[in-house]
């Protein structure tokens, strides 16, 4: 439930911060890179929450892949952020989420939901793919 939450207040930060940026500029929130100091600083966040969500998976409850489940929560958690930043590089961790989701389902025996992950990949390629042109775009205006 927690993460719900979560979900939806940086979708919301996301939203606000993608219309603030049309709105000083009157154009979209431009796609970015990720910088150096940014890269650091989200991997130890994303390293801290995986510790802290194993530990919670493994205390309180049966979870068969405590390994799994954290590393794809932590990572969906740093790239849902990023979304909300329109950092092109959001993509790459979810393609990463998704690869490890599908493992993670295949071994449980969801094999529809792990088609939807497959599904999910590819999305994520193709949003790349035009995330990419955009920066190209926005390269060739400066």
């Amino acid at each position: 439930m927690s993460l719900q939450i979560y979900y939806l207040v940086i979708s919301v930060y996301g939203w606000i911060s993608w219309k603030k940026g049309k709105a000083d500029t009157g154009e979209d929130l431009p796609v970015r890179k990720t910088t150096i100091h940014q890269g650091i600083m989200l991997t130890s966040l994303t390293v801290a929450v995986f510790f802290i969500y194993y530990y919670i998976l493994t205390v309180f409850t049966d979870s068969p892949v405590p390994i799994g489940d954290s590393f794809t929560t932590a990572l969906s958690i740093t790239a849902t952020w990023m979304l909300a930043k329109k950092m092109i590089e959001h993509w790459f961790v979810w393609i990463v989420v998704d690869a490890v989701a599908v493992g993670l389902y295949i071994y449980r025996g969801l094999y529809p939901t792990a088609f939807l992950f497959v599904v999910y990949s590819v999305m994520a390629i193709v949003g790349w793919v035009q995330w990419k042109k955009s920066l190209d775009a926005q390269k060739l205006i400066m």
